[in-house]
């Protein structure tokens, strides 16, 4: 745990950075500050594809954050880097091919853990957390209640070892 500060780094990926590795990266960040638990972690959020960068997070997104009473963060949607593979801990997928994508561009010297976010929620019979791009606000809001069940199991397993 030797990212930015000595913090723990966490990186959400998805395809275009603008749905769910946004919301999972507000969920985070929401539930650091209610554990108190915020100079602990860095918490950014990136995309596979380039097609959303410099895009702002979807509203539909924006929208579910808000009715969980997560506050709104600024955040305009980028293409993960090689070094984002040195400055972080954890660098946590949607889906397989999220994952798949993820550990091919590994650098084999990097220390980031790959993995997908969804397999933090152990109550989950899948661990991917389907892309909801296409989709209805509904089908979103199932997104939250996949990435907050992650988020937490991701946060009970890993803050007892900071």
């Amino acid at each position: 745990m030797d990212s930015e500060g000595g913090k723990c780094g966490v990186l959400f990926v998805c395809m275009g950075n603008t749905c769910r590795s946004t919301m999972a990266e507000g969920i985070l960040r929401h539930l650091l500050k209610e554990r108190g638990l915020t100079d602990k972690y860095h918490v950014d959020s990136a995309a596979i594809m380039n097609w959303q960068v410099g895009n702002p997070i979807d509203k539909r997104t924006l929208a579910v954050l808000k009715e969980n009473n997560i506050d709104h963060f600024n955040h305009i949607a980028r293409h993960i880097t090689r070094n984002d593979f040195f400055s972080y801990d954890y660098i946590l997928g949607m889906d397989d091919y999220n994952v798949g994508d993820l550990l091919y561009m590994k650098p084999p010297d990097s220390k980031a853990h790959i993995g997908l976010l969804g397999s933090f929620d152990l109550s989950a019979e899948d661990p991917v957390i389907h892309d909801p791009f296409c989709s209805s606000k509904t089908v979103f809001q199932g997104v939250y209640k996949r990435c907050y069940a992650a988020c937490v199991g991701f946060l009970n397993r890993n803050s007892t070892t900071l």
